[in-house]
Parts: structure tokens; sequence; C-alpha cells
């Protein structure tokens, strides 16, 4: 299979979107059993499962592009617990002989509250890394209901001490919301308390569908600069964003700044639907943009899709917002141009160089890190 990359960032000369992938996100359902007030997922509702012959035209197309590196393999959703364990352990087996080979390697999120000995053991033989949904205690765990309107925070905690009891580590995403930007400590007090979890990331709430009211600016600022305070005060807490920033920091000061191009992330649906770019893209419906569908891997190789993605508008449109970010932008070469997806459902186009997420995710936490490191700093 040939590998060609897609597009070229003008000012470098290194291609824009890499024609491998090394995250390919799988849907096994995509039926979840809560409710959140954020969620952008339009079929949520739907049981429908992913067939053991989707999988296995994954693992293949996985098997084709040969890749020297290992590839992630993401089962998210809805809530991937939701599908019946044995249904789930089938979906597994394709990839099996990668995995032992060391080329594959298996993540899940979840939210935890079907947590349960069986899932755990699964989890144990396959080597799966766990992310789990949370955000926060009591009240700050507001947005995530059942189906019933009931709160979920004491099922989901429960799930994590299943976790811890037999354990098994996990990290955590927690959705930061208009209603906990401003309770920081609250937030460090509690995931550094919760047994078993590694690291904690932070997502501030992004516009991706739902009818929400936006965090600004300078509450997102503020949010930050605790975090760095907390860090530097010797928090044993490890947070994912200021990880990152720490690890870009030290590669850029021993000159080893790795300015790869941008991940493909072929997201692929129960019924072998692709999309790329952008898990959130996966079931939005668009004529202008033909719902973002790549292919089905039904019918032909992840990896072709990827060959030919560059003659897909949104795909197209992308290189050219990147290229706008690597001219004009001051945080590129962190940020690397952000993420497809917020600038679709915040403008409905890729072409947008700036985003909320860019301000409140990426500006804000440099601006924050900035503030306590240098004389300069604050935010603008």
């Amino acid at each position: 299979m040939t590998v060609r990359d897609i597009g070229i960032i003008a000012t470098t000369g290194q291609p824009a979107i890499a024609g491998t992938f090394h995250t390919l996100v799988l849907q096994p359902t995509s039926f979840c059993n809560l409710d959140c007030s954020y969620c952008y997922l339009p079929d949520r509702r739907s049981r429908q499962l992913m067939s053991v012959s989707v999988a296995t035209a994954c693992a293949r197309s996985i098997e084709q592009q040969d890749s020297a590196h290992p590839v992630s393999v993401v089962w998210h959703g809805g809530e991937p617990t939701t599908t019946p364990i044995d249904v789930f352990q089938a979906l597994l087996a394709p990839f099996e002989a990668m995995r032992r080979a060391g080329r594959v390697r298996h993540e899940i999120q979840t939210n935890a509250t079907l947590m349960n000995e069986r899932w755990c053991d699964l989890f144990a033989a396959y080597d799966f890394e766990i992310g789990v949904s949370i955000d926060g205690p009591g009240m700050l765990n507001r947005n995530r209901l059942d189906r019933a309107g009931n709160a979920t925070t004491a099922r989901t905690i429960r799930g994590t001490r299943v976790l811890a009891e037999a354990s098994l580590p996990y990290s955590v995403i927690c959705v930061v919301t208009p209603e906990t930007i401003d309770l920081a400590n609250d937030l460090v007090e509690f995931f550094t308390a919760l047994p078993g979890c590694e690291s904690v990331g932070f997502n501030i709430e992004e516009q991706e569908g739902a009818a929400r009211t936006p965090v600004p600016e300078e509450a997102a600022y503020r949010f930050w600069s605790r975090l760095v305070r907390h860090r530097l005060a010797g928090s044993p807490l490890r947070i994912r964003d200021l990880d990152r920033l720490a690890d870009y920091l030290g590669a850029t000061r021993a000159g080893l700044t790795d300015h790869g191009p941008y991940e493909p992330i072929p997201t692929v649906a129960h019924d072998g639907q692709v999309v790329l770019l952008s898990p959130e893209l996966l079931g939005i419906k668009s004529p202008r943009y033909g719902d973002f569908i790549a292919g089905n891997v039904l019918g032909e190789a992840i990896g072709d899709m990827v060959a030919r993605a560059g003659e897909l508008r949104y795909v197209a449109e992308f290189v050219t917002a990147l290229n706008d970010c690597a001219d004009r932008c001051a945080f590129y070469d962190f940020c690397r141009g952000a993420q497809a997806g917020n600038r679709y459902f915040e403008h409905g186009t890729f072409t947008a160089r700036e985003t909320g997420y860019c301000r409140t995710t990426r500006q804000a936490l440099v601006r924050a890190a900035a503030d306590h490191l240098t004389p300069q700093g604050g935010p603008s």
C-alpha cells in the first residue's frame, strides 16, 4: 500500500496530515446509558452493535498499513461497556495477534457506571489503558445524569473503586463547565484523593452541538493559573495538560521538538463508516461535507481512505486552516493547529483559524504558565 501524506505546511515544507494512522477510534456501539447535558452524540439512544466483520476489517487495515509504530485502538462510544461483554471480547479477537506482537494496544474511555469483575478481568487480559469520565464530586458532576435524570456520581466512583481493587490504574477526563471553572481547588482535591487515578485531563467545555454557554477566556486563564500554582506548590496530581506543556518546553530547550504532521485519527462507526480528523464528527449530518464520511471499512482499507483524503472538502479546508495557523498564530509551535471538529462546531467551516477551544484550552494555559514562570505573561 502506498503511503501518501496529505497537504503541505508551506512555512516548514512538512506534511500537514500524516499518511499513516497511529490512533484508530472504534465505536462498538453508539448507545450510552447516560444523558449528559453537554453531549454531542446524535445517536446515543441507538443500540446497534459493531459486528466482528467490521472489527476484522479494521484489524486488516492496521496490518496492511504495516507501520513501524504501534497503533492505539481506542474503544469509544457511546458507552463501550453497554456492549455485551461477550460481544466486546469477540471484537477484540481480530487484533489479538498484533497486540501480542506489540503492534496494537487497546484503550477505552468509559463512564465506569457498569464496571464489574468481568470487565476488569477483560481489561487485564488484554492490557487495556483505561480512561474514566467524571467531572468531579457531587454537584460538580451535575451535567452527567442518567436517562431518568438521576445523578451518576456515586455509580462512577463505585466503578473507580472496582478498578482500583483490581489493581487497574486509570486516567480521568474531566469536562470543566461554566459551573465549575472557578472550582479548580475542589477538583484538584477530589482527583488527588481518588483511588487508582494516575492522572487527570481537564477538557474546558467545547461547543460541539449542544446549546451551552461557553466558558469565558478570562475564567479559563484563572483556572489554569490555579492549577499551575498547585503544581509549583508540590501537588502530586498529574495533570495531562500541564504535563504536555512541560514536555513541549523541555523538548524545545533540548532542540528535540517534534514537528510531525497532524494525525488523521480515523474513527469507525458500528456499521463500518469512517470519518477522519475528529471523532466528534461521527454521526453528524452535513450535506456540504458529505456527512464527513471517508468511506466504509467493509469495502476499502482505511489506509486507502487516508491516502485520498485530500480530495475530501473538509480535509482540504483543514489543511488551509493549518497553514493559516502556521503563518499567523504565535501559539502554533505548541498547539500544532488544535482540533478540526471545534472549527466546524463553532464556525460551520474548517477554514477558521482561531476557535474558543484555542483560546480557553491552549492559549490560556500557555499564558497562565508564562505568568508564573516569567516576569511577563497574564491574560491578553
